[in-house]
């Protein structure tokens, strides 16, 4: 690990979900019991926690330990039911891929669906994202990917939205030279939000080649009708990411007619560090 990372003095990581119940079905259960041992990590976890273990290096070693080899690594931040990352680790098994989820049927759904398709390039880990971000050494990851985060649509709630400045700086230090963040959201709010965070990060350049009118406030829950009535300017975002499947969730947010938000942003290939592999 670089000196700059060790140097940084520990913080409370975002914290972007809220624990719930999380009794799985049978069905799932037997998926948990059957796929668990080969797809997710052991992160030194205490028994029910989400943090991981203080003295975790996640570094190249650790990669082709948990993956049995090098390859370039993907990695999807709030995998949900799993549809995305493991359409994409069929698609493309020349890549590692790591899924990144707090609730368990969730990540129960996702071995499944890997299990069923024999996946050997994907792995999961039960834990709060932004913790193990942070341990990462540089240059790790190929491209992150934040689909559909929860948006906390109370205006007191904004602050424990993911994407938010010290998410970026750890992704500016763990995604590998020219490396992509690629967000999307069907809540406009969230998309101006991502806008405040990245644009005028000098470490990452927004990619977007789609001019976008967003008002230029936020909104919260019980005001978001007034956002047509604010003040707008126009942002630069992204044509729909191709490697991106249309799920459920996806396709109710557009049949309620919201509009989807696709965003990219690039890190900088002028790092302050090298990489090693």
């Amino acid at each position: 690990m670089s000196e700059e990372r060790q140097s940084k003095a520990p913080r409370r990581s975002i914290v972007s979900y809220v624990r719930r119940s999380e009794k799985l079905s049978e069905r799932l259960a037997k998926a948990w019991a059957r796929y668990s041992s080969r797809y997710l990590l052991d992160l030194g976890q205490a028994e029910g926690s989400l943090t991981v273990a203080e003295d975790l290096r996640c570094d190249a070693a650790m990669v082709r330990s948990a993956w049995g080899r090098q390859a370039p690594l993907i990695v999807e931040i709030g995998s949900g039911q799993g549809e995305n990352v493991v359409a994409s680790a069929r698609e493309h098994p020349d890549r590692n891929y790591l899924a990144l989820e707090v609730y368990q049927p969730g990540l129960a759904h996702t071995m499944l669906m890997a299990g069923k398709s024999d996946l050997d390039n994907l792995r999961l880990a039960q834990v709060n994202a932004p913790d193990l971000l942070a341990r990462m050494d540089p240059g790790l990851i190929k491209e992150v990917w934040t689909f559909f985060p929860d948006p906390w649509p109370k205006m007191k709630h904004h602050k424990r939205r993911l994407v938010q400045p010290a998410l970026a700086a750890d992704l500016a230090d763990c995604l590998e030279p020219g490396g992509l963040w690629r967000i999307a959201t069907d809540i406009e709010d969230y998309a101006l939000h991502v806008h405040e965070v990245m644009d005028g990060n000098p470490r990452f350049r927004n990619l977007g080649t789609l001019p976008v009118s967003l008002p230029t406030q936020h909104v919260g829950k019980g005001t978001a009708d007034q956002a047509k009535s604010l003040p707008h300017a126009m942002f630069m975002e992204s044509e729909r990411f191709d490697g991106r499947i249309v799920t459920n969730f996806e396709r109710k947010g557009i049949e309620a007619g919201r509009v989807i938000h696709d965003l990219t942003y690039q890190v900088s290939a002028d790092r302050p560090w090298s990489v090693h592999r």
